[in-house]
């Protein structure tokens, strides 16, 4: 049997004002509120709330057999609090369902997978525990930012207990294996590996309208793929339905009609979860450098491509332990928000994707203005003259009272479920 296997990404970033040289040291607040509150607005209007009306419609019309994952930063869980608190309404009563699952993923929506372990891991138990609060179920699969994948990021998903991961289909990686299989981590078995049918994704997020694409038609593609190929992974932003494919070219009505036609053809919709426990691997696959999702290369050079970009790079993610060591809210939030990957993407000479600059000088100079603010109140808080051995004598501290915290909670949590057994009469 088909098991199709659904995900969307949402990430809507805050964006940064215009900030000249002359505010550094004097303003503390960097961003454009009126763009940011426009762009989520505009995304829940055309977008996000109508899809989710639609999901729902198709989770009913099943009898819950139309099953998809999200995948939501924090960041954009933060904005909807702030500007569009029917969302977080509309997530929960879809999580209610029991048809929905979601990912776990660095809180910023950051390349810290690649800078900082520390702080990816820091970063993914924010979300974790964010995603728990707001909707009742901790994730336990995994989306990277930008799908980012290698060998040594899977090893450190895996050391924090996730056991499905969510990957690209870069063909210097899978060469003639076909994406429609589960695979597994190169050397930790026990980490399984979704690969995204970029072809079929991207069919239907970026040429829904020029193949006059119908739920038929998809289905028919899909049932036509070689025997075998039963693990049929689709991944996308979730802007595609209503802003990239506009609700007057029938997006939604396609949506609706898949679980039928689907159906009709003995196919089923799963979870990344479940369908890691149904299907077993088809082998190992070998990452050794990082891919994403985007472009034809699927590698990382749309942040990280050019000396602009590595240069705020490594002088943001150079004081992360000082950071860390800070209990000024504002602060933290503006590291966690100064992460995004959108930031360099601006930056790229390759494919500035979304950027509001008329160049990518323009919107490195833009960052490092406010970087340089942002530093100047770190260095405040914790001075570059700390020694390195004080400095990680702090981070010892702090390392195990965290270490202590999780494990009273651990505790707590054991003590919860052995309360709630019922006690056996004799």
């Amino acid at each position: 049997m088909r098991n199709i296997c659904f995900y969307f990404q949402i990430h809507t970033p805050f964006r940064l004002k215009r900030y000249r040289f002359f505010d550094i040291g004097n303003d503390h607040y960097y961003y454009d509120e009126f763009q940011t509150s426009d762009r989520v607005n505009n995304l829940v209007e055309h977008s996000y709330l109508q899809a989710n009306r639609t999901i729902a419609e198709m989770i009913r019309s099943s009898n819950g057999k139309f099953k998809c994952a999200f995948s939501i930063s924090g960041i954009t869980l933060e904005l909807f609090e702030q500007y569009a608190p029917e969302v977080i309404d509309s997530f929960k009563e879809l999580a209610a369902t029991g048809s929905i699952e979601f990912l776990a993923e660095p809180y910023a929506h950051s390349l810290a997978s690649v800078f900082e372990g520390d702080e990816f891991v820091r970063q993914v138990k924010m979300h974790s525990s964010k995603i728990e609060a707001l909707f009742g179920k901790k994730p336990t699969a995994f989306f990277n930012a930008e799908l980012i994948y290698s060998d040594e990021i899977g090893e450190l998903v895996s050391k924090m207990g996730y056991k499905t991961m969510m990957i690209d289909e870069a063909k210097h990686i899978m060469g003639w294996k076909s994406p429609n299989y589960v695979y597994n981590h190169s050397y930790i078995s026990k980490l399984k590996l979704l690969v995204r049918n970029y072809k079929l994704s991207d069919d239907m997020a970026f040429r829904f309208s020029s193949l006059s694409l119908t739920a038929e038609k998809f289905v028919s593609w899909i049932s036509a793929l070689p025997e075998g190929e039963n693990v049929i992974n689709l991944g996308m932003g979730y802007e595609v339905f209503g802003m990239i494919q506009p609700a007057y070219t029938g997006i939604f009505d396609f949506l609706k009609a898949l679980p039928y036609h689907a159906m009709e053809q003995q196919m089923s919709f799963v979870l990344p979860s479940e369908i890691t426990k149904k299907a077993d691997s088809a082998g190992a696959l070998s990452v050794p450098y990082p891919i994403s999702w985007v472009g034809n290369d699927k590698d990382l050079t749309p942040w990280t491509g050019n000396d602009l970009q590595q240069e705020a790079l490594n002088k943001l993610y150079a004081v992360g332990e000082r950071v860390r060591l800070c209990t000024d809210k504002p602060l933290l939030l503006d590291w966690l928000i100064l992460q995004s990957t959108e930031h360099f993407r601006y930056m790229s000479h390759k494919d500035p994707h979304g950027t509001n600059y008329e160049t990518p000088y323009e919107a490195f100079m833009n960052y490092m203005n406010v970087l340089a603010d942002f530093l100047d109140r770190v260095e405040a808080q914790y001075p570059s003259t700390i020694e390195n051995e004080e400095l990680n004598e702090l981070l010892k501290t702090i390392n195990h009272q965290e270490q202590e915290i999780e494990r009273l909670e651990d505790e707590v949590a054991k003590l919860k479920t052995k309360k709630s057994k019922p006690v056996e009469k004799k």
